[in-house]
Order: C-alpha cells, then sequence, then structure tokens
C-alpha cells in the first residue's frame, strides 16, 4: 500500500538551470521528462501541485545588468525566459497525461493564462498542475520570492525546492570539502548564516506565513515523491 503524502497542497521550486542537464545553456529534454515523471508520481499520490521555474539556463536578468543592461529591462527579459521553461514543461507533463495550466505574471493569451489567483486554486482542486511564469511580473524580484508569494496564495502547506544537493549546507558541497549537512533550521537561522538557499526576501515571506521550506535534490530519481511521503534525504525550514 502507498504510504500518504505528508502534504496535501506543494508549491515545487525548479531552477532554470535544473532543466539545463549536463548543458551549459537551455533546456535538456531528458531532464525536463525525468522531472514531469516525478511530478507525475506525485500528482498520482493525490497531491495538489504548483510549480514556479526559473529562467536562469536561458536568461539571467542580474547577469544582463551586469554588463551593462537597464536592470529592470534585463529581469523583463529573464520573465520572458521562465514563460519558456513553463511551457516546456508542461508540454512533457501533457504527454504524460497530467492537466497542466501555465498562468504567467505577465498577460500573454495567446500561448498561456494570465494568472488569477481564485482561478488557479480552481485548477488545482481539479487535479490540474498549475505552472506560475514570469515571476512576480514585477523586476527587482527573483522566482525564490514569487515562488514564496504564489505559495502562500495557494494556501500550500509547504514549499519545496529543488536543487542540485540533497538539502542545505554550510557551504557549496561541490565546491568546498567538509561541509556541514543541516536536516532542519529556522528561519532567523537561514537569515542570520547568510545560507543562500533562497534570497531574504523569499525566506522573510515564508516565515510571515508559517511556510515550511524543503529543501531536496531534483536530480535524485523519485526523491520528490520521497519528500511528499516524509522519507528521504532533505532539509526543513520552519519557526522552531
Amino acid at each position: 500500500m502507498t504510504q500518504p503524502a505528508v502534504y496535501k497542497r506543494v508549491l515545487l521550486k525548479l531552477s532554470g538551470e535544473a532543466l539545463m542537464g549536463q548543458r551549459e545553456y537551455g533546456l535538456d529534454g531528458g531532464m525536463v521528462s525525468a522531472i514531469a515523471n516525478d511530478i507525475k508520481d506525485v500528482v498520482a499520490m493525490g497531491v495538489e501541485v504548483s510549480v514556479v521555474i526559473g529562467g536562469g539556463n536561458i536568461f539571467r536578468g542580474v547577469s544582463g545588468a551586469a554588463s551593462g543592461m537597464d536592470r529592470a529591462q534585463a529581469d523583463y527579459m529573464g520573465m520572458l525566459a521562465t514563460v519558456m521553461n513553463a511551457l516546456a514543461m508542461q508540454s512533457a507533463l501533457e504527454k504524460r497525461d497530467v492537466p497542466t495550466r501555465v498562468q504567467s505574471a505577465i498577460p500573454m493569451s495567446t500561448v498561456c493564462e494570465p494568472y488569477i489567483r481564485r482561478r488557479a486554486q480552481r485548477h488545482m482542486e481539479k487535479g490540474r498542475v498549475v505552472i506560475f511564469a514570469a515571476g512576480t511580473g514585477n523586476p527587482f524580484f527573483t522566482t525564490d520570492t514569487a515562488a514564496a508569494l504564489r505559495a502562500a496564495e495557494m494556501s500550500c502547506d509547504a514549499l519545496l525546492k529543488g536543487t542540485q544537493v540533497d538539502g542545505v549546507y554550510s557551504a557549496d558541497p561541490r565546491k568546498v570539502e567538509n561541509t556541514t549537512r543541516y536536516d532542519q533550521l529556522t528561519y532567523l537561522e537561514v537569515l542570520a548564516n547568510d545560507l543562500g538557499v533562497m534570497d531574504a526576501a523569499a525566506i522573510s515571506l515564508a516565515r510571515e506565513n508559517h511556510l515550511p521550506i524543503i529543501v531536496f535534490n531534483i536530480h535524485a530519481p523519485g526523491a520528490f515523491a520521497q519528500v511528499m511521503r516524509g522519507e528521504g534525504k532533505f532539509t526543513r525550514i520552519i519557526e522552531h
């Protein structure tokens, strides 16, 4: 018998880099497919799933600003990159018979729905995966902040951040040896120690809304479903 999910409604935050696989740029079809399979498994558990995807695999606003571009303009370009990623994930999910809707904070009715909170909630209640694109729709805010915002608006039970490693470490374990891995942290510990899980605005927003953040390795096959059952390796960020 399948163990029931710990959470009923969740938001999964994916970086654009998570979709690159071993490539240096763009989308890796195999990686998109693998993540879509994981999402399908979680939906099959009866969990209501929404997703926020970054755009760093295509364009990163901060990098554009660093090269002399206007920061707001660069951020808008980054938001458009997230729409491309969202459409790719929608296609992969629907090939697996998972009903999916993309809602963009920047209206573009030809390719997706505009973001409407009540409509998004209704989609989730009907078992559809909702992918939120274009961040918050405002420059100077990251997709991490957008994820915390949408998770709060959707009344999610948890915000899951799929990363390249299996939790939160004192430093990047891919670059630094002998780092400390944490099973559980408080929001204030993350902020005080500048652990870089998500930006400060996202952490603060999650804290204000008592939204647990679960950090896990999105590249480990089946890890999303494992975390939903309270199994596997992950770091939980909560109030106490």
